[in-house]
């Protein structure tokens, strides 16, 4: 199977990301054209410590769609709201193949605002 450009850069970005980790967890992100997701994964276990996307009621019913910076920022706000209660206040930011702007930084910046280190 061949990679693509946005696989390799994926990869590349994911493994810095890891080397830079240490001991905490990754944040990682995930955008589709109409929605975002963010995910809180223990790499050492081999888990997911924390979910959270637009397509989640709490998140929908604030604003009128999942694929801009409003639903991004609430999702952000909703993982760090998750993170802190599984007791996670230091993470390492995945922005996966995406640059960080638009939608990705707004969730950062919102994930920040919840309370978030990273």
């Amino acid at each position: 199977m061949t990679k693509t450009t946005r696989d390799r850069r994926s990869y590349r970005v994911r493994r810095a990301v890891k080397a830079a980790a240490g001991a905490r967890l990754r944040l990682s992100v995930f955008r589709s054209s109409q929605h975002i997701y963010a995910q809180l994964i223990d790499d050492a276990a081999g888990r997911t410590v924390a979910a959270a996307s637009s397509l989640e009621k709490a998140v929908r019913e604030g604003g009128k769609t999942g694929a801009d910076k409003a639903a991004a920022n609430a999702v952000g706000k909703l993982i760090a709201e998750r993170a802190v209660a599984a007791g996670v206040k230091d993470v390492v930011f995945d922005r996966g193949r995406y640059l960080y702007h638009g939608r990705v930084a707004a969730l950062a910046d919102g994930a920040r605002e919840g309370g978030l280190n990273f």
